[in-house]
């Protein structure tokens, strides 16, 4: 059982009956870094609550290319986990573990009976849907109007939001996927932004200026 002040101190928003409900039915469950929490085309049969870490939620194309889509930080819900008994129950995202991370785990049965029962679970699901959506049209903008140099110097802000540091280690290797790009290009642009000023490069370790 996970104590009722640890899920409040986390989302305060919930009421306590819901969180008591939450105390006695949820699991925690932990991932090391780089470990996958969900797969494109996997049933979905728990809602996910981050506690601890952080997470990145990825769009893939039936080649396996990946697109980093947005972050996830503790307090924050995985929304397309939310409502998985509303459509084919399939996950039309992949998560993966930037960090170690903590999740609450939710069986989708019981976060449905909470979205008819609880408004405070329904508002909690309306301003989750409401951010990712505010991030994916960050992510549109930087793709549909910014060159890649423009876009990878979001990325690398958006990281470092993420770890919490102007300075962190990242690989060539990860940007490129992350921006379904290559090395020798995310490597060209790397440079040209320290030519700039804009960062400093220290081999596998960035520093924003």
């Amino acid at each position: 059982m996970i104590s009722e002040a640890y899920i409040a101190a986390l989302f305060p928003s919930l009421e306590a009956d819901l969180v008591a409900q939450m105390s006695a039915r949820v699991e925690i469950r932990a991932f090391a870094e780089g470990q996958i929490l969900m797969s494109s085309g996997q049933q979905i049969r728990f809602s996910l609550l981050l506690t601890k870490g952080v997470l990145k939620i990825y769009r893939e194309d039936d080649k396996g290319n990946e697109f980093l889509m947005y972050y996830l930080h503790p307090g924050q819900g995985c929304a397309l986990s939310m409502l998985g008994e509303t459509r084919d129950g399939m996950s039309q995202v992949m998560a993966k573990a930037m960090t170690e991370v903590e999740v609450i785990a939710i069986d989708v049965h019981d976060t449905e009976l909470w979205l008819a029962h609880y408004k405070t679970w329904q508002q909690f699901v309306v301003d989750t849907y409401r951010s990712r959506f505010e991030e994916l049209l960050d992510t549109i903008d930087q793709i549909a109007f910014c060159q890649l140099d423009e876009r990878l110097l979001f990325y690398l802000r958006r990281h470092q939001d993420a770890v919490g540091s102007a300075r962190f280690p990242i690989s060539i290797t990860e940007i490129a996927g992350d921006l379904n790009s290559s090395r020798e290009v995310i490597s060209r642009l790397l440079r040209k932004l320290s030519d700039k000023g804009l960062l400093t490069l220290d081999k596998s370790v960035v520093e924003l200026n």
